[in-house]
């Protein structure tokens, strides 16, 4: 009986979401431009951090500072990825959202 009453609850709901519509809420369109800052900042910062780690790999490869290379190495790959991610972010996301829509 109890599993009836929810499922009966749940078909007879009809909870909908409609993230595209940015009408919903007060403030949407300055919650959306502080994203986009923060994702402008957050790329400048993987650009430095490419350039840094290069600059760390380059001398602690040709002063034979093994730790020193192994750091600026981390560096540019670990800011590489965050730029994929931070790049990827807006498909990564609805692509989730999409399967979420789609677990019916």
């Amino acid at each position: 009986m109890h599993s009836h009453l929810v499922r009966l609850l749940a078909d007879s709901t009809n909870i909908t979401l409609d993230p595209a519509n940015s009408t919903d809420l007060p403030g949407s369109t300055t919650l959306a431009n502080l994203a986009s800052g923060v994702g402008h900042w957050a790329l400048l910062a993987s650009i430095v951090g490419v350039m840094v780690g290069g600059v760390m790999w380059a001398f602690g490869h040709f002063s034979h500072n093994y730790q020193q290379s192994y750091s600026g190495r981390r560096g540019v790959i670990v800011s590489g990825v965050a730029a994929l991610l931070i790049g990827g972010s807006q498909q990564i996301i609805s692509f989730f959202f999409s399967q979420g829509l789609n677990l019916r």
